[in-house]
């Protein structure tokens, strides 16, 4: 006679989007989970404000109410799963969840990355587990990849698309030609962007995620506040343009690295060369490439949002909790990859400190000298360059526009370049600047 399996009970806060896709997913694939855990894994209890919405994804297979408090503190429920997101009335819950015992599955990214230092600390405490995987890229075992699969590795550099909406965007602006704001009322019509954009467009989204990665990667405390953070609403269509030929593709990267001096944590539109796999990721998808000291760059592609490859991660997160529940703490991975007691409170460079190439873009006066001052104000500055265009001026124009790329230098170097050259009498307006990563080191 078979053994009996245990059961293991979990509550769901939240049956929207990625819950009724955790739900479908638990159902479908039962079996294979089962085999794969030696436990059934079964949604017991789910609170959701909306009870005709929850009824209608569970039907009569789980216990549904509008108290999520009630949820976590019933005595039955051993996993709880937070999807309701934000991070207030969620951290509360999952502190109150943590507290009575309770282990927790969440894919709120602003959560973790806001209060995932206190919440790790709680968990710490009272012996549980937290797993966060479908927090950052969806579908895309990230999380595990950095806290074991690449664990006996040194992480030099994780860098990557991390936000579908505006991976999106700029994908629609290259391939169509369109202006940003054109290209936004079509992603919002499609339903890849919200009604109110900014944590996308403006890469708060983006730095959440890449806060958390950075954590991991490092083995220091969750540092949101300090990421830097410029989003892609400024981008103009010309400039997709012009770096397309010149070789490049412009994506929103989330990019930290370590450091002698300090993490680099920031987040911006970054010009990538054409024939690296992550510039030719397109649409809505997301991509991240970790390089380690041992096995180089690898590279982790797939969808960053939807309901079932989101859910695909929580439930194999729930699966973790299910292999791991009767486990010691010291016999789990750390919540950061590194024992508690080893991660280090790692100083943040300034972006003024921080190395890259750069794309510049001034528009000039067509006229003699223009560009040998332009070139002395970068050379005063130990700034070289590694390539120039200049196109020619519309018919009836006498302003025409000059790209230059330079090789690597200090932010702070080209900050002082480009207000030089915004005061020269011959060039019109502001310059642009893009930094450029070449993700081959």
């Amino acid at each position: 006679m078979s053994k009996e399996l245990k059961v293991l009970n979990v509550g769901l806060l939240g049956i929207g989007t990625v819950g009724g896709g955790t739900f479908n997913v638990l159902a479908r694939n039962a079996d294979e989970i089962m085999r794969r855990t030696g436990r059934q894994i079964r949604i017991t209890h789910v609170a959701d404000r909306n009870l005709d919405l929850a009824r209608s994804v569970v039907g009569d297979k789980a216990n549904v109410g509008n108290d999520a408090f009630i949820l976590v503190e019933n005595p039955d429920i051993d996993v709880v799963v937070e999807l309701i997101g934000g991070y207030t009335f969620a951290k509360e819950l999952v502190l109150k969840a943590i507290a009575n015992k309770k282990h927790v599955v969440t894919a709120n990214k602003a959560l973790i990355a806001l209060h995932g230092n206190e919440i790790f600390a709680a968990a710490k405490a009272n012996n549980v587990i937290v797993a966060y995987e479908a927090a950052v890229a969806g579908g895309i075992p990230i999380i595990k990849a950095l806290r074991e699969g690449l664990g006996a590795n040194k992480i030099e550099w994780v860098a990557g698309i991390i936000n579908g909406t505006t991976n999106f965007i700029l994908t629609e602006m290259r391939e169509k030609g369109l202006a940003f704001a054109d290209v936004l009322g079509e992603a919002q019509r499609l339903g890849y962007a919200e009604a109110d954009p900014t944590f996308d467009v403006e890469g708060i989204d983006a730095a959440h995620k890449l806060t958390i990665m950075s954590a991991i990667a490092f083995g220091m405390p969750m540092k949101f506040d300090q990421a830097y953070t410029e989003g892609i609403t400024k981008l103009e269509q010309k400039d997709i343009k012009y770096a397309e030929e010149l070789g490049y593709r412009v994506k929103l990267l989330g990019i930290s690295k370590y450091t002698e001096n300090g993490v680099e944590l920031r987040v911006h539109p970054t010009l990538i060369p054409e024939k690296r796999l992550v510039a030719n990721v397109n649409g809505a998808m997301n991509a991240v490439v970790v390089k380690g000291d041992a096995v180089g760059p690898t590279l982790y592609y797939g969808a960053g949002a939807g309901a079932e490859p989101t859910a695909s991660a929580v439930v194999a997160d729930l699966m973790d909790v299910a292999r791991l529940i009767d486990a010691t703490s010291e016999q789990r991975v750390p919540y950061l990859a590194f024992q508690p007691e080893y991660v280090k409170d790692l100083p943040i460079l300034p972006i003024e400190e921080v190395q890259s190439a750069y794309y510049l873009r001034t528009r000039a006066n067509d006229k003699p000298g223009v560009l040998a001052n332009v070139t002395k104000i970068l050379g005063d500055r130990n700034i070289s360059i590694d390539a120039m265009m200049q196109k020619e001026p519309n018919e009836n124009e006498t302003e025409a526009d000059i790209v230059i790329l330079t090789h690597v230098t200090v932010e702070k170097n080209m900050n002082a370049a480009i207000a030089a050259i915004e005061l020269l009498d011959a060039i019109v307006g502001r310059v642009t600047r893009i930094r450029m990563e070449e993700l081959s080191r």
